[in-house]
């Protein structure tokens, strides 16, 4: 069969919101409705869905709701999923190669971004990424986690250090209705913290947090929200901002009333949210976390801020970094180790100054773990234009064996245990039938195997 005589045939490495953008952006070309596509999406985990299940707070059902509309793309015929395999391992890049015709990789970010302060190294300092993970019952991650300490701090001022700060600052048995599991619930019943700082060393008007995260804060009647009124400054950079993006203008009118407000009567937990003190030192004793120092900083005209030389030692004994997320290093794919992202140009591979053919990227790994839901759409739909006009050229690869059964007959030669989207089907229909057990909508199953067994039970080996 001749290349234009059979679907286009793509593989997406990342079955996230990410890949699977990807995934629709292809289906609603031209080439598509007149050519067909055939696209394989691959993911290491067993389910689908990527940082929309294992990295949002799992008090977030209006996030999660995105997965509604990920389902509607999964479901279409042209889509095949293929998890539980690890490119590197299961699947090299040149098997890759000889089965498609085009390439896309989405893999996301997971691993936590160094912050370059002293004491990052101490006992109690942790990467918010981790404790995400273990909260959102991620299989690679440990079941249990230390949650002894009365007083915390978070770095950071984006929607991440807000979860991991709400999730710190709320009760096990408010969180109990959502989908956590139960090694997560025994966790957060039995946390100790009383008291959540979270540090930004800029200004209310530079802070990255969306108003709704920003609001959730003060949903619990368990938390009281404080603000100092000191720290509502704003400069002219700060006042341009303001009048630009009506999201700034909500964020710092929040975080205003925040700062004016009574306390707030019956709460048990204070979330301090704290601005203009940038963390330099993580204080230790005995290779232990006992406290966090920052420095004073002001507004300099530009919305930027400068140092004032005065320093704040903060009497709290465990440190949570949500200072951003990093992607990983791919084998056999360049990478940027500085930006964290594989080198591009409009989602086009490059290395050296040039385009690795047939090889493109989209999402985090293509730009960096900034932006929402809406910049993910605009990066598939960009990489797929490249991919699409890179057809029409004839710059893509020239796979040996395109036929969709030939990469199943790969893996199970390999004897590759891989997931589908039925087996997600059953998966999903099991994690269900947990929660109503519990009157709960959800119990997350956490294990591989576990999950391995719910959605594909054939192929659970038997040792």
């Amino acid at each position: 069969m001749s290349e234009n005589n059979r679907p286009l045939r793509v593989a997406i490495v990342g079955a996230g919101p990410a890949g699977i953008y990807a995934a629709d952006a292809l289906m609603k070309t031209d080439t598509a409705k007149e050519r067909g596509v055939s696209i394989d999406l691959f993911e290491r985990m067993p389910a689908p869905f990527g940082l929309i299940r294992y990295g949002v707070a799992p008090d977030h059902p209006r996030i999660k709701g995105i997965i509604t509309a990920l389902h509607k793309v999964l479901d279409k015929p042209q889509v095949r999923l293929i998890g539980n395999v690890d490119y590197g391992t299961d699947l090299t890049l040149d098997d890759l190669k000889s089965h498609y015709d085009a390439v896309v990789f989405s893999t996301g970010a997971t691993d936590d971004r160094a912050l370059q302060i002293p004491g990052v190294d101490l006992e109690r300092s942790y990467g918010a990424g981790k404790f995400v993970a273990w909260y959102d019952g991620h299989p690679d991650f440990p079941r249990e986690w230390p949650l002894e300490e009365e007083k915390v701090a978070v770095i950071g001022v984006g929607n991440v250090a807000l979860d991991v700060a709400r999730v710190l600052a709320k009760t096990g048995d408010e969180l109990l209705p959502t989908e956590i599991p139960a090694n997560v619930y025994e966790g957060l019943k039995s946390n100790k913290a009383l008291e959540v700082h979270v540090f930004g060393r800029r200004g209310p008007a530079q802070a990255k947090f969306t108003p709704l995260e920003l609001k959730e804060l003060d949903h619990s009647p368990n938390i009281e929200v404080v603000v100092d009124p000191e720290d509502i400054d704003y400069d002219e950079g700060s006042a341009v901002a303001r009048r630009g993006s009506k999201i700034v203008d909500q964020v710092s009118t929040i975080i205003e009333n925040y700062a004016i407000r009574e306390p707030k009567q019956g709460a048990i937990h204070k979330l301090f949210l704290h601005f203009f003190e940038n963390p330099v030192e993580i204080l230790g004793e005995d290779g232990k976390v006992v406290g966090l120092r920052t420095e004073r900083t002001q507004l300099d005209g530009t919305g930027n801020v400068k140092p004032t030389g005065k320093l704040t030692d903060w009497d709290v004994t465990a440190v949570y970094r949500a200072v951003g997320y990093l992607s990983d290093n791919l084998p056999s794919i360049p990478f940027d180790d500085q930006a964290g992202v594989i080198p591009n140009e409009s989602g086009r591979i490059f290395d050296d100054g040039t385009h690795l053919t047939g090889l493109y990227t989209t999402g985090w790994i293509k730009r960096g773990p900034i932006g929402l839901i809406g910049h993910t759409k605009g990066d598939a739909n960009e990489t797929i234009e490249c991919v699409i006009e890179d057809m029409a050229a004839g710059n893509l690869l020239d796979p040996a064996e395109p036929g969709e059964d030939a990469i199943v007959k790969l893996l199970e030669s390999r004897d590759v245990p891989f997931t589908t989207w039925d087996g997600w089907y059953r998966l999903d229909e099991h994690e269900r039938a947990l929660g109503a057990k519990e009157g709960r909508e959800r119990v997350k199953v956490v294990e591989r195997d576990d999950m391995l067994a719910a959605s594909e039970p054939h192929k659970v080996r038997k040792d």
